[in-house]
């Protein structure tokens, strides 16, 4: 890594991160780091943050601030547990995503405004203020609020921004990545067609984490799907294999949907009924093939573009066949839900996994360590991301980030 890239700055003061500093609780930690936290320790807290939009190697940073003062009314005081990295977060910092985060004031040591890495992510309530009657110490919370910051330590949060969810039921990676692709999964099967068990579901990108969601939710459902996923790939038969035992009825790669005989081999697998949904995070030519399958009066739903290429159809699929088009975004739905109808949500998905019908994706976690330096977080973190964005991680990262001494 280039020294000279390298912004490693430390702030003076914060509290949520704001311009107080007092002594830290006594707070539950890991074995590896319990030795030296007592109760006259004074901790500290750490997060990823960027000044400016760019790759990421450039411009991420690793900065410490003080331990959270008592949280103001109305807020709580969190510690973060694990926090993803999905590929949005990653576009976020490049500039690239529609949602912006807000910038946090007096993180820096100069006082310029600096932006948190992370939209999703699993954090424990260890303060309250007054007038906070939902939330109690040692609660779980995931984030609803798009881009609230979540590559971090600890911050002060709007309680109305969080929900709680049972720490008895989820597992702490469970709860971490239940936020964005469980529900995107279980939304796009629920609001957009009405469909009855033995319907059939046809989907691209089937083994990312919302194709997984989607495949593990439809069969809970009664729902058929069919799963497409890229060829180039040496352990495809055992992806398939995975994406079978996880529920799919039928796993196909981009190239067999290319093949001219691919249509008869649908109609035979759904005895000529018509498929009457689509999901698609691809793009390109990928999307129109697979659109061509879909039945009269269907849906075809885009929720990503991996393939950063045009989404093209046939006027005719429009024409003859009625096709809608839509397009989904999780952060909109949770903006135009109400309290109760986000929590309504999570108690479903709460209860499929709880039921053993819902699993999540593979994962690693990743630690920066507290008595790491904040240019050894910063080298961490970047080298994580560049794996993934050269497709060398299978597997989810889920980001944990101690609090200093």
């Amino acid at each position: 890594m280039n020294p000279a890239t390298i912004c490693c700055r430390r702030a003076s003061l914060h509290a949520s991160f704001s311009r107080h500093v007092v002594n830290s609780r006594s707070i539950p930690s890991p074995s590896s780091s319990r030795a030296f936290r007592t109760s006259s320790s004074v901790l500290g807290n750490r997060a990823i943050v960027y000044s400016n939009n760019g790759d990421p190697s450039s411009v991420l940073s690793a900065i410490t601030f003080p331990d959270l003062p008592p949280p103001p009314p109305n807020t709580a005081n969190l510690r973060f547990l694990l926090s993803p990295i999905n590929p949005a977060d990653i576009n976020v910092i490049e500039g690239v995503y529609p949602a912006k985060p807000v910038p946090h004031q007096s993180l820096s040591s100069d006082d310029s405004p600096v932006f948190v890495g992370g939209n999703e992510g699993l954090a424990e309530v260890i303060a309250v203020g007054k007038g906070v009657t939902d939330l109690k110490e040692r609660d779980w919370v995931v984030m609803t609020k798009p881009q609230s910051g979540t590559w971090t330590s600890g911050r002060n949060v709007d309680v109305k921004d969080v929900l709680k969810v049972p720490s008895s039921e989820l597992s702490e990676a469970e709860a971490a990545t239940i936020t964005v692709n469980p529900p995107t999964a279980y939304n796009m099967l629920h609001d957009f067609v009405r469909l009855q068990e033995g319907d059939w579901v046809i989907q691209n990108g089937a083994n990312s984490a919302v194709g997984q969601a989607v495949i593990q939710i439809a069969a809970a459902k009664g729902l058929k799907t069919i799963n497409l996923i890229r060829n180039s790939r040496e352990d495809i038969e055992p992806l398939k294999s995975h994406l079978k035992a996880l529920g799919a009825a039928h796993v196909a790669t981009y190239d067999e949907l290319s093949d001219k005989a691919f249509r008869n081999k649908v109609k035979s697998w759904t005895e000529g009924k018509d498929i009457r949904l689509g999901l698609n995070c691809v793009g390109g030519k990928v999307t129109t093939l697979m659109a061509r399958l879909l039945g009269e009066d269907a849906h075809l739903v885009s929720y990503g573009a991996m393939s950063k290429s045009p989404l093209s159809l046939p006027t005719s699929l429009f024409i003859f066949k009625n096709l809608t088009c839509h397009g989904f975004w999780q952060s909109r739905w949770y903006d135009s839900k109400t309290s109760v109808q986000r929590a309504q949500m999570m108690d479903t998905l709460v209860g499929l996994i709880r039921d053993g019908k819902l699993q999540s994706p593979e994962h690693e976690v990743l630690v920066i360590r507290g008595q790491e330096t904040d240019s050894d977080a910063r080298d961490k973190i970047c080298t994580a991301i560049a794996r993934l964005t050269g497709g060398k991680y299978g597997k989810k990262v889920l980001l944990k980030v101690e609090e200093t001494p």
